[in-house]
């Protein structure tokens, strides 16, 4: 990477950052640290960039309230030059004001209807109400005059007088939400102390609400009562129940006038609505068409405009100076991106382009593309690396899917996840156009060839350890012949149940009784299936040992590249304090545990004998145990040296699987792997927790008492000035 300084036009500065932010290779330094967002040269630029954006989301938004597909051309269209720019805002402006105008009629129009559908509903049951009750109705009007109150002496105060009316009860119709109700009611009859009368009918269809388009259930009532009192008692009651009140006229003709007046308007309301509906699903569909480029152009834009914020006006006013940093083998390329940008504005003068000298640390640059991308991702959230240091991700591309696939291991699972990675491989261009926004769906997406990976060896590994779905394939025939307790006389038989724990009926594979001497071809023996006694501690030990031995290796790699990193920048404290004993303490544990799972597999085998040491090894039952050697070792635990007969040492009152204890057919485990392993490994102990303190503490000290002495003859040399 290297600092340059870029020269450039005021005509010619817009098409040059065009140019090169669709190059992707430079990174601009920010020349005005102190200058406020709102004080820069292009912010209203910016802001009309805003505006833009806002106008594209509300498009965006009512296209999907529609459910209208978005097209997208898979294009990377170029950003715009800025005299578009007042074509664009022309543009989303004329869009947003007649989707505006639009929404606010439809609603308007749906508005009226439900009040109509309302009415409709309140006409048509008022109706029914009071051809159904005309002799109710008739006996509260006559209520109504026998509760008229009267004078001290008894006449009426309400007096049947020649040419009077008789008086009789006022209604008032309206609509309330379904579930508010019960409520009502109570509160009606408590305020108005059981002086109305009210009866009421559910609209079995459910009503749209104009303001949230939401289903709502209401039902229609009417409420008898006597005297302006109660009237005023009767609407505010209505008014805090948010219910709806409608004129209803008192004649049956009126009613039905009126009735027949609604239906005429409703029908009406629906021609308009639909008309409505349709020239905003035009407007929509044509929106939808340019909707995703436009919105790609004016992200350039704004982009653009805020790397120009960066830049600086020299003295004369006329020219940008930029400063950017750049790889140093794409320097050409950038070259050409300017001279581009020139000659689209028409720019006489061109493009300046300066290396510059720096001390200061550039940037770490990691090349990567889609492949890579994935594995890039996972080394960056762990720490990126300084610059210049060796990029772990190539290593990582399969190291990381292969650890996966020792511990994963499974043909069944692994051609299920490989399916799924090859699906994600083979629609990426669908699924990017698509811009799913839920983040699981982007992790699994961005990591699709790293899932692929991990299938692919996962299928390998699982072939290795003949596993599907936890079921096995006998494509070469087993090497073993019967599986215990079939092959064992009476007395190992009884031996061998004995030491079971009574398990009689658990099969096991007796090396030494049905092992043929020829290996299965690759892979594993089908014949472990059926070994239900012992195939957990033989397959859970094999692929456990594997994923020690591939990540101590990888762990040790890593360590290795470091050392690189060390030398290159000719830092001999980190090489003596953090790679020695790095590599010390790796080597007297983990090393020395590897080493050891490679000699067990090597140096033992089914039917014994003399080992490449020259030691006499009974089995591989006799051979030591790992778990119990690595205990042994931290806890400093002395154990008798040499190699012991089995056979002849056997100790059957020790429990199987023991030091000195027998195995299941008489043969005893060993304890040491060679003379004097206690003392070595005491000494490898101890030199790995003298490691410890060096790594922790040699660098930081050393790295303290540098910059310590460094102040000190500052000031020292202060003092003689």
């Amino acid at each position: 990477m290297c600092l340059t300084q870029l020269f450039l036009q005021n005509e010619a500065a817009y098409a040059c950052v065009a140019e090169l932010g669709e190059l992707g290779l430079v990174q601009f330094r920010d020349l005005n640290p102190d200058v406020s967002a709102f004080q820069r040269k292009y912010v209203k630029e910016v802001r009309r960039c805003d505006e833009m954006e806002r106008k594209l989301r509300f498009l965006e938004k009512e296209i999907k309230k529609d459910s209208i597909p978005m097209l997208d051309t898979y294009e990377n269209p170029e950003a715009p030059q800025p005299r578009e720019m007042f074509d664009l805002e022309a543009t989303f402006e004329k869009l947003e004001n007649e989707l505006r105008e639009v929404n606010q009629n439809e609603e308007m129009l749906k508005k009226n209807f439900a009040e109509l559908t309302e009415l409709k509903h309140i006409l048509r049951k008022t109706q029914q109400f009071f051809e159904e009750n005309e002799g109710e109705r008739q006996a509260l009007d006559s209520l109504a005059m026998e509760d008229a109150p009267s004078h001290h002496d008894g006449t009426k105060l309400i007096a049947e007088r020649e040419g009077q009316p008789k008086p009789h009860l006022k209604f008032v119709a309206g609509v309330i939400q379904r579930e508010r109700l019960p409520a009502f009611e109570r509160l009606l009859w408590r305020a108005c102390r059981g002086n109305v009368f009210l009866r009421q009918s559910e609209i079995t269809e459910p009503l749209t609400d104009a303001s949230t388009g939401a289903p709502v259930n209401k039902a229609v009532f009417i409420i008898f009562f006597q005297g302006d009192q109660l009237k005023t008692r009767v609407k505010k009651i209505c008014e805090g129940f948010r219910a709806t009140l409608y004129p209803c006229p008192d004649t049956p003709q009126e009613r039905r006038e009126m009735s027949i007046g609604v239906m005429t308007r409703i029908e009406d309301l629906k021609t308009v609505l639909g008309q409505t509906q349709d020239h905003r699903h035009r407007v929509l569909v044509a929106a939808a068409k340019n909707v995703r480029m436009w919105m790609t152009k004016v992200r350039k834009i704004k982009a653009i405009y805020h790397v120009l914020n960066f830049f600086n006006l020299d003295v004369t006013q006329k020219c940008l100076i930029a400063e950017c940093w750049c790889p140093v083998t794409e320097l050409d390329r950038i070259q050409l991106a300017l001279k581009r940008g020139s000659e689209e504005s028409g720019s006489t003068v061109p493009s300046i382009l300066n290396r510059m000298d720096t001390s200061e640390a550039p940037p770490t640059y990691n090349k990567s593309n889609k492949f890579t991308q994935g594995f890039q991702n996972i080394v960056d959230s762990y720490g990126i690396a300084a610059y210049r240091e060796i990029n772990p991700a190539p290593y990582t591309m399969i190291t990381f899917p292969f650890l996966f696939a020792i511990m994963f291991g499974d043909l069944g699972h692994g051609t299920i996840m490989l399916l799924a990675g090859l699906f994600l491989v083979l629609q990426e261009k669908r699924l990017e156009a698509a811009r799913i926004k839920d983040e699981i769906f982007q992790m699994f997406f961005t990591g699709r060839y790293m899932i692929f990976l991990m299938g692919c060896f996962s299928v390998y590994t699982g072939f290795i350890y003949n596993d599907a779905f936890s079921k096995s394939f006998n494509l070469f025939g087993s090497s073993w012949g019967n599986i215990f307790p079939f092959p064992l006389d009476e007395k190992a038989r009884e031996q061998a149940i004995t030491n079971l724990g009574g398990l009689e009926a658990s099969p096991m594979l007796i090396p030494e009784k049905a092992y043929s001497g020829e290996p299965y071809p690759i892979g594993v023996d089908p014949i472990w299936v059926l070994a239900e006694a012992n195939k957990l501690n033989f397959l859970n030990s094999m692929k456990m040992k594997a994923a020690i031995l591939v990540g101590i290796a990888q762990m040790t790699f890593g360590i290795i590249l470091g050392y690189h990193n060390f030398k290159y920048f000719n830092s001999k404290l980190d090489i003596l304090y953090t790679f020695i004993p790095q590599i010390i303490f790796l080597s007297c544990i983990f090393i020395y545990l590897c080493l050891q799972v490679i000699m067990k597999w090597i140096a033992y085998d089914a039917a014994g004998g003399y080992s490449v040491l020259g030691y006499f090894y009974p089995s591989s039952n006799c051979a030591p145990s790992l778990l119990i050697g690595l205990i042994n070792m931290f806890m400093m635990k002395s154990r008798d040296d040499g190699f012991v007969d089995g056979n002849k040492y056997c100790n059957t009152s020790i429990p199987p699987g023991k030091p000195g204890g027998c195995n299941m057919v008489g043969l005893c485990h060993l304890n040491n792997w060679y003379p004097g392993q206690s003392f070595f490994e005491t000494i490898f102990l101890l030199t790995a927790i003298a490691c410890v303190p060096v790594m922790l503490f040699a660098k930081p000290y050393i790295l303290w008492k540098e910059e310590k002495q460094r102040q000190l003859s500052g000031h020292t040399q202060l003092v003689q000035v």
